[in-house]
Parts: structure tokens; C-alpha cells; sequence
């Protein structure tokens, strides 16, 4: 897996960074590096205890190496022994299988971001910005943080992973690399080297990085994992449940493997043993991130199936889950779930409901006012995303124009991309194929149903070679459980085989 985030915080659409942002290298210090010397030195540790720093490096290895359930007993003592440990408090945050205590733990980091070193700070700022939904704020942080410190292969590690975050994965990769450069033997970065590679398709490239990160780190179970992911991509089903394989055998309790395998197994046509696997990692999960993470897969694999009353049920396990913690934001992101599959179902009241009842829950917690305002622009995609499908096109103008005035003055890529969809789908709506085709390309084309509306125009509009290959990138997207994709999977497999969809 690319990051150690079992927990889906959807709804602010955040962008969580690893904790691997730390050095080794870095010395406890309790002032900041000056910019002269900061160009050879790495970003500093800030503690008052030589104790609290010896357990913060050894969570944040553990941390590097997506271990995160291991890491948190050692992120905890360090806070034990010094609570104004601020980098501790962002790597507790950043390893949270919860929600709410990923929110408790950013909060309590960017309090103490004073006490820590410039470097430090920069750095929590950042993080702050990208859970916010600010990534242009996000990135000034971090190119900040990469002007001070552009010898520190972390540094370079989670400014490759903002890129990432966008999208924009040749950016991504060139600061993967100057990590590795900066660090051969950094193992985290040729796993997002991987990741990376992967979504430009350049699988020969990332199938070297996986066998690096391997090479690296031979008895840890996220390499294995992580290159079984690509063949997963690939297609190449039975090769990539041996490596998840490998990686349980490493490790009986790196969930994980279990959440990939489900996927292959669904797109092997093993649909119950895909639940079966996603069972037993309800069964052994050791936090509630895991065990929702689980139920979140059945939910899928029965969507995929088409049985959407067995992924509401699902859903609701999840969300009860949630609800024994009073976990605000994890409840409203299952919501928003529950109402795409109840939409899915054409049960366009209950998806109302159920998305109101999510915008409703987060405008009450207790998180940040952007965090706010982004779950009232999300709200009101679903709204737009409804009226379309109930062909109400001139609400569903309105509508969509008012997200695009707002995505666009938030400067907020991902949203910009929403904003494109939703044009696209009205343009569709509209037999308006060239408009739908030129807004769609624009969109977020890590979402499978993109190129699913992206063929149907492209085949209304006579451009049948075109269709069949927006079919087939669909067809073959291949991605762990993923509610995109169960809606249209099949449907884009029957018509790639030339039966009329």
C-alpha cells in the first residue's frame, strides 16, 4: 500500500502526509536551524527528552515502514515524556487508525507548532493546510520547507507526495528520486517511486522500484504488498494474490494484504471468497480503522455483485463502528457512502437524506472552519450530482456553476476537477457530446466512472475507437475496493467484449 491510511476522511477531502517526514539524522534541538546552515543539515527534532526522541525515531521507523499500528505505543511514550513534543503529536496524528483521533493529535501538533523548530513548523502548517483542503497553502509550506532544507531526503519525500496528491506524478517522481539520490538505501521513497510510475502507466519503471523497496527491506511485509498492488493494475490476479500472500506470511496481521486480495478475488469472479478474505480481516482487526476498512470492502465487493441492500448493511456496520467512538467526521463520510449506493439504486430521496444527514453531523463537529466549508461544497456536488440524475438539468446548471465559482476560489485542484465532472455529466445529459467530451478529460481521472461517461459521449458522437478505449481504460482499472468502480464495472467489462451496454 502507498500510505499507512486505513482511515477514509473523505468528506474535507484531505490530503494526510506520512510520518516519515523525519530525519534520522536530526538532532534534538529546541531552536531553529539557521538558513545557512540548514542546506547541509537535516530538519532538526525538537525535545526536551533524550528518551521521548529515541522512542519518537523508533515509531517513526516503524511509521516508514507502514507499521503503523506498531508505531503508536512508541509515539505515545514519547508524548509521555515530553508533552510539548510537537513532531511527536503529528506523527501520532498521521498513524491514527480513527478519524478522531487523527483530528485530536493535528490539533495538539499545531498548538505546540510554536515550540518546535522553524522546520518543524513549516511542516505541521502544511499538514494543517492539506487536511484543510488549502493546497495551495499546503504547497508554499512545503516549498518553503525545500528551500531550507533541500538536502533532506524527507523534505523531498512528502513534496514528491503533495504532487502526488495532485495528480501531477512527474513532478512526483522527480523528487522521489532526488530522495533516493539524497538517501539510497530510504526505502519509503522508492514505494511511492512505485506508486507513482504506476499511474503513468510506466509499470516496467515501477515494477523496478517495487523490487528496490523489496531489496531494502526483505523482511517487512509492505513491499510485497505494494508490488502486489501493481500486478493487481496489471491484471495479473493469481501473481498478485501470492505477493499479498507473502506479505501476511511476514506479517499474519498486515491487514492490508487481505483488503488487495478481496479485489483480485472479485475480479477473478470469486466474489464470495472476496468477502470471505474481508472477513477475516473484520475478525482480526486491531483497531477500529482496520475493522471499518474491512466492512467498507464488503460493502464493495456486494455492490460490485449488484446486491446493494447487502452493501447498505455493510455500510451500516461500519458506521456503527464509528458511532461507539462518537467519531463525527468517519460517521459522516459513511453517510456520504450510504448515499451513493442508495443513488446507485436510483433511490434518489433516501441519497438526499442520507447526504444531508452527513453535511448536517460535520457542520457540528468539532473540526476547523475550512474543514466545514469544503464538507458544504462536497454537499452541494451531491446535491448537482442528484439533479442530474433526476434530469433536473436547470437545477443541476445552478447548481454546478455555484461549485465551480467556489472551487475555483478556493484554488482547489481536486474540486476544479469536480466542478469539470459535473459539467461534463450535464453536457452528456444534454447531447452535447463535444462539451461533455472536453469537460470530462478535465476531470478526475482517477475515478473510473470518468471514462465510463467519457465513452458513452465519445459513442454517441460516432467515435466508436475512441469509446472503446475510454471503455477499456475503465474495464481495466483494477484499483482496491472502490465504489466507482463496483458501479460500472461490469457493465464497462460487457460492453469492451462488444455486447451493447
Amino acid at each position: 500500500m502507498p500510505t499507512n491510511k486505513s482511515i477514509r476522511i473523505t468528506a474535507a477531502a484531505i490530503l494526510v502526509f506520512s510520518t516519515a517526514m523525519w530525519s534520522s539524522c536530526g538532532r534534538t534541538t529546541t531552536a531553529a536551524a539557521s538558513p545557512a546552515a540548514s542546506q547541509t543539515e537535516k530538519l532538526p527534532i525538537t525535545t526536551k527528552s533524550d528518551e521521548a526522541r529515541k522512542e519518537f525515531l523508533q515509531g517513526r521507523d516503524l511509521s516508514d515502514r507502514l507499521q503503523a499500528q506498531d508505531s503508536l505505543q512508541h509515539f505515545d511514550k514519547a508524548l509521555a515524556l515530553d508533552p510539548d513534543f510537537a513532531s511527536a503529536e503529528l506523527a501520532r496524528a498521521n498513524s491514527s487508525p480513527t478519524a478522531k483521533e487523527f483530528f485530536e493529535h493535528q490539533k495538539k501538533a499545531v498548538e505546540l507548532a510554536s515550540k518546535a523548530s522553524d522546520g518543524e513548523r513549516l511542516f505541521i502548517l502544511a499538514n494543517e493546510a492539506g487536511t484543510n483542503g488549502q493546497p495551495a497553502v499546503q504547497k508554499q509550506y512545503l516549498e518553503k520547507l525545500l528551500e531550507e532544507y533541500p538536502n533532506d531526503e524527507r523534505v523531498q519525500f512528502n513534496i514528491g507526495g503533495y504532487y502526488f496528491g495532485q495528480q501531477e506524478y512527474d513532478q512526483a517522481v522527480e523528487h522521489y528520486k532526488k530522495a533516493t539520490e539524497i538517501a539510497p538505501d530510504y526505502s519509503s521513497a522508492y514505494n511511492l517511486l512505485g506508486y507513482s510510475y504506476r499511474q503513468r502507466e510506466r509499470y516496467s519503471d515501477a515494477e523496478q522500484a517495487f523490487k528496490k523497496y523489496i531489496e531494502l527491506i526483505p523482511n517487512d511485509p509492505n513491499p510485497y504488498d505494494s508490488y502486489a498492488e501493481l500486478l493487481l493494475k496489471m491484471g495479473r490476479f493469481e501473481d498478485s494474490i501470492a505477493q499479498y500472500r507473502k506479505a501476511l506470511s511476514i506479517d499474519p496481521h498486515f491487514n492490508a494484504s487481505h483488503f488487495g486480495i478481496s479485489a483480485d478475488l472479485v475480479y477473478s469472479g470469486k466474489p464470495e471468497d472476496a468477502t470471505k478474505e474481508l472477513q477475516t480481516m473484520a475478525d482480526q482487526a486491531r483497531n477500529d480503522g482496520e475493522r471499518r476498512t474491512a466492512f467498507f470492502g464488503m460493502a464493495v465487493v456486494a455492490s460490485d455483485s449488484g446486491k446493494f441492500e447487502q452493501a447498505l448493511l455493510a455500510m451500516d456496520k461500519e458506521y456503527a463502528v464509528a458511532e461507539k467512538k462518537n467519531d463525527v467526521v468517519a460517521m459522516s463520510q459513511d453517510l456520504q457512502a450510504k448515499g451513493n449506493i442508495l443513488q446507485q439504486m436510483h433511490r434518489y430521496g433516501a441519497a438526499a437524506q442520507a447526504f444531508d444527514k452527513s453535511a448536517r453531523m460535520l457542520e457540528g463537529a468539532n473540526v476547523s472552519q475550512k474543514i466545514k466549508d469544503n464538507a458544504k461544497l462536497l454537499h452541494l456536488f451531491n446535491v448537482t450530482s442528484l439533479e442530474i440524475a433526476n434530469n433536473d438539468l436547470a437545477g443541476a446548471k445552478r447548481s454546478s456553476q455555484e461549485f465551480g465559482h467556489q472551487a475555483e476560489a478556493a484554488n482547489n485542484p481536486g474540486q476544479v476537477k469536480q466542478a469539470h465532472e459535473l459539467a461534463g455529466r450535464i453536457a452528456l445529459a444534454e447531447k452535447n457530446y463535444d462539451a461533455a467530451i472536453a469537460e470530462l478529460q478535465q476531470a478526475n481521472l482517477q475515478n473510473p466512472r470518468n471514462f465510463y461517461w467519457l465513452a458513452i459521449a465519445c459513442r454517441r458522437k460516432g467515435d466508436e475507437a475512441k469509446a472503446q478505449e475510454y471503455l477499456k481504460k475503465a474495464a481495466n482499472f483494477n484499483s482496491l475496493p472502490n465504489l466507482n468502480y463496483a458501479f460500472i464495472r461490469k457493465e464497462v467489462q460487457k460492453a469492451t467484449s462488444g455486447n451493447k451496454a
